[in-house]
């Protein structure tokens, strides 16, 4: 009797209470992004437990007592605001605010701690509300990830992989050509004569705010697209002004047990920056800057680095954000195992265990100045500068076909990479009037690529004491190579929206129309060229050589007593060259529209005018290449919000696919074990997209997807061997025909999260994706639109997509503890497998190159010690398993290449001011 009074007093106590408050709601916008929303802003009744958050579209609701009332709004790194308010009992007012993140007077410098906004709550409701089908990762997730790069992370998302061994990106089975790469919205010229896109694991992740992935066209980006184009949004500060300084260092396993006896060649420096030529007089004389000899490397791995940001009020309205970073990081490679090639019946052509050592540099540097006039103008400038370095020493020792078959053979070939990457961009983003709004960008970008003085030299064990001698079946087994790659590329894009249609209850408009132009002119100049070591015919396997002290053979001396000669391609100086020139002129319209308030339709056009030229210069002919094409391009995405959780999505569009400059030059480049060379009669693709997708959103930081997509391609390009007396590798349009089906699901989920003043949770993530890829194979085809000076002889008459995997796996599991505000720890397990993919299509009788399936297991664990303190401990490759690539024969499956790359270890510190 006593529990049911005090039930009915405690009820009436609560309704009398209820009776007394009012409701005060509203929307809390961000001032610094154009008055757009701010998720999960707090608002809270001063001096009483009572308090909310806003949520993904920024509106709150809250129950507060009736009378005068002090209501405090704030955001981490904004300025927080206090309204005083009148509430009376049961009625409704609305108080809505704008908040601007903190900064200081021009002549006011305070250091204080970076905050950061790009966090995977808001880059998923990112996702949520926009109507272009994508995928952001943002500094947040990269950090607790423990990702240092751009391609790393970008492997991180569904249907999306790396090639071991190559900087090579394949997205839902598609590689390099059908992809492109931006920063900014704006294009990025290649650093590699091979390959349409920039390695983006010279992108550090330091510079980046998101990394924005678009698996599905819309008709703002050029249309050389069909499986995704990466978009890089560089770093643009907010917050409190900051300092931060960073050192580190990680070791490769394989390496440190090579440590005493790491050997690289003479001449490229430790810090990733060098520059070397060939003599002038390299035919008559012998008088190279750099040795033969190699250098024993002492092994001091190391990463440092720092970044500084700071906001400056100017004005009532103004606001100029200053942000720079930069960074050095440095590592060492060893890899040990089986290199070959095998005909049709298995058999041995040549076979090699292949011995490398590594050494790598990346420097990156980027300056990011943005200054909002006012709410209505911004204006924004980028400069970046990237040097990144590869350097290899390899050893082939065994079977050298023609040379010594007795598997007493031994090539070696030092190779050094550098490329630099300086990009320039400017950014305008206005607001016109309520309805109208201007944006626009101009960048100017130039890469450098060079392969300055690689060496090759061959050898053969003649005698029983098993002392190696120089030797010789070609003029190219002895030789040094120079390549020297140069692009220069403007690009330009200008858009105007206009929204239209009536405003609904939340201020916006039903639609938009937009119109605008993109502008690309690249241009690229190319040469190389080769000295051929010709060693006297008489004495060709009687010189005893040590493969480290190569200057006791190649010398001034020994050149003037004629012991050898040196010769090119030519006979002459001059080197082999290609000159490509794209001009792309595109103009595109959208419309969009929310019909109803669950249907958004968004429907585009663009057409592009294309003018692709080459001239080259060769070892076996001066001529060109050139095609002009007119590209209409239309594109269909609909979404439809089954309720405030849930998104049905669809997109459609036909889009094209380019050959690249070097790929329509008739130039040759050899590998160990490969020869490419170009086809001039090479021509686009022409892609048709379609995918259809579910979302739900349960919470505001998590996500459960699920997709289909499709793709059917017409004249697919294609790297295939070519049936010559060589058997070069050559690019062709394979067939009439491919295509490419499959699904993809995606899972981020707080798997236990204990409620507390700190954040304390378990939170996992999974992404998967399985597809099927085919296409004919049509050797007809290519004879006859080559004029036969062409043919292919395919083992299969269909085949999958080169680098295509039928399932790709991401899997995560992370857990945060924070103890106060500035201390707190997050480690991460992170698993990512690949099933077996094409390498390269069999011809000849020889089966496929097939890379079997293999995973990898990484642990990261990052520690907060205090406001100012951060210890970083990382595991990469923990599993190191066997990577191994086969050849499918008839007659059996044999290996044709395999190692074990070593685990990493990391370990760095953080002090931030």
């Amino acid at each position: 009797m006593k529990l049911k009074f005090l039930l009915i007093t405690l009820f009436i106590t609560a309704i009398g209470f209820a009776q007394n408050n009012g409701t005060v709601t509203g929307t809390v916008t961000d001032k610094d992004m154009n008055n757009e929303p701010l998720p999960f802003a707090s608002v809270v009744v001063k001096g009483s437990p009572i308090s909310t958050n806003t949520d993904e579209t920024g509106y709150y609701t809250l129950s507060v007592p009736a009378g005068q009332q002090t209501l405090v709004f704030g955001f981490l790194g904004y300025e927080s605001k206090e309204v005083s308010v009148t509430v009376k009992a049961n009625e409704t007012i609305t108080v809505n605010e704008i908040l601007a993140s903190t900064s200081v007077q021009l002549t006011d410098v305070v250091i204080e701690k970076q905050v950061s906004r790009e966090k995977e709550t808001a880059l998923l409701l990112q996702q949520k509300n926009a109507i272009e089908m994508k995928q952001n990762i943002g500094a947040q997730e990269l950090s607790r990830k423990g990702i240092g790069d751009v391609a790393t992370a970008v492997a991180k998302t569904s249907g999306i992989s790396k090639q071991e061994g190559s900087n090579n990106v394949y997205v839902r089975g598609l590689g390099d050509r059908y992809n492109s790469t931006s920063i900014n919205g704006l294009p990025v010229p290649s650093n590699d004569p091979e390959k349409k896109n920039i390695f983006l694991d010279i992108f550090t992740t330091d510079i980046v705010d998101y990394i924005s992935i678009d698996k599905v066209y819309n008709t703002k980006l050029f249309g050389d697209f069909a499986g995704g184009n990466v978009d890089i949004i560089s770093k643009e500060y907010r917050g409190n002004g900051m300092f931060e300084v960073s050192v580190g260092s990680k070791i490769n396993t394989n390496a440190l047990d090579k440590s005493s006896e790491f050997y690289l060649q003479d001449g490229p420096k430790k810090s990733g920056f060098f520059k070397s030529d060939y003599p002038a007089n390299a035919l008559t004389s012998f008088n190279y800057p750099n040795s033969l000899n190699a250098q024993k490397e002492s092994m001091t791995p190391i990463n440092f680095g720092f970044k500084a940001g700071q906001v400056y009020n100017i004005g009532e309205e103004g606001k100029l954000s200053l942000f720079a970073t930069a960074n050095f990081s440095n590592g060492y490679e060893y890899r040990k195992g089986l290199n070959q090639t095998m005909n049709a019946q298995g058999g041995v052509l040549n076979s090699f265990q292949q011995e490398r050592f590594s050494y790598n540099t990346n420097t990156t540097g980027m300056f990011n100045a943005a200054y909002r006039l006012n709410p209505n103008h911004k204006l924004s400038y980028n400069f970046l500068i990237v040097n990144s370095s590869d350097q290899y020493r390899d050893g082939y020792s065994g079977i050298i076909r023609d040379l010594a078959e007795d598997g007493t053979g031994f090539i070696q070939r030092g190779t050094y990479v550098q490329n630099t990457l300086m990009i320039n961009q400017l950014l305008g983003n206005h607001k016109l009037n309520e309805k109208t709004a201007l944006d626009w960008g101009v960048s100017y970008n130039t890469v450098k690529g060079d392969m300055p003085d690689r060496r090759q030299n061959t050898f053969a064990d003649t005698g029983a004491d098993g002392t190696l001698n120089l030797a010789q079946v070609t003029a190219t087994d002895n030789h040094r190579y120079y390549q020297n790659l140069k692009e220069d590329e403007l690009a330009a894009n200008i858009a105007v929206s206009r929204q239209i249609g009536a405003t609904g209850e939340d201020g916006k408009s039903r639609g938009k129309i937009s119109a605008g132009y993109n502008g690309r002119f690249k241009k690229r100049d190319f040469e190389a060229i080769q000295f051929n070591f010709f060693l006297n015919s008489a004495i060709r396997f009687d010189i005893t050589a040590d493969p480290n002290r190569l200057d006791e053979i190649f010398n001034p001396t020994s050149y003037a007593n004629g012991d050898f000669s040196v010769n090119t391609y030519s006979g002459s100086m001059r080197p082999q060259t290609y000159n490509g020139d794209l001009d792309i002129h595109a103009g595109f319209g959208t419309f969009d529209y929310k019909f109803t308030d669950k249907l958004t339709t968004s429907i585009g056009l663009r057409y592009e005018k294309i003018d692709q030229s080459i001239d080259y210069r060769t070892q076996f002919e001066t001529g060109q290449s050139d095609f002009n094409r007119n590209e209409f391009l239309p594109n269909l995405i609909l979404k439809y919000e089954l309720n405030d959780k849930h998104n049905l999505r669809f997109a459609a569009s036909k889009t094209y696919t380019l050959p690249q400059f070097k790929e329509t030059a008739n130039f040759l480049y050899e590998e160990i074990n490969e020869v490419k060379i170009g086809n001039k009669d090479l021509y686009p693709s022409q892609n048709y997209n379609a995918d259809i997708k579910w979302e739900f959103f349960p919470q505001r930081d998590e996500l459960i997807s699920v997709t289909a997509f499709s793709k059917y391609i017409l004249d697919p390009i294609n790297e295939i061997v070519i049936s010559s007396a060589t058997n070069d590798i050559s690019w062709v349009n394979i067939g009439d025909s491919g295509y490419v089906v499959g699904a993809e699901l995606e899972v981020r989920k707080n798997l236990y999260v204990i409620d507390g003043e700190f954040e304390n949770k378990l939170t996992g993530g999974l992404n998967l994706a399985y597809m099927k890829t085919h296409q004919d194979l049509d050797p007809e085809k290519v004879a006859r639109e080559t004029d036969n000076s062409m043919s292919i002889n395919p083992t299969d008459k269909t085949s999958s997509f080169t680098g295509a995997s039928d399932l790709l796996l991401n899997a995560d599991v992370s857990y945060t503890k924070n103890w106060t505000a500035d201390k707190g720890i997050t480690a991460t397990l992170m698993y990512s497998h690949y099933s077996d993919r094409l390498y390269a299509i069999g011809t000849l009788g020889k089966g496929n190159l097939v890379d079997k399936g293999m995973g990898a297991l990484d642990l990261v664990l990052k520690t907060r010690l205090g406001k100012h303190l951060g210890i970083d401990l990382v595991g990469r490759n923990l599993l190191n398993p066997e990577f191994e690539r086969v050849q499918e024969n008839a007659s059996g499956t044999v290996p044709i290449i395999n190692y074990k790359r070593g685990a990493y270890f990391g370990l760095g510190l953080t002090y931030k001011l």
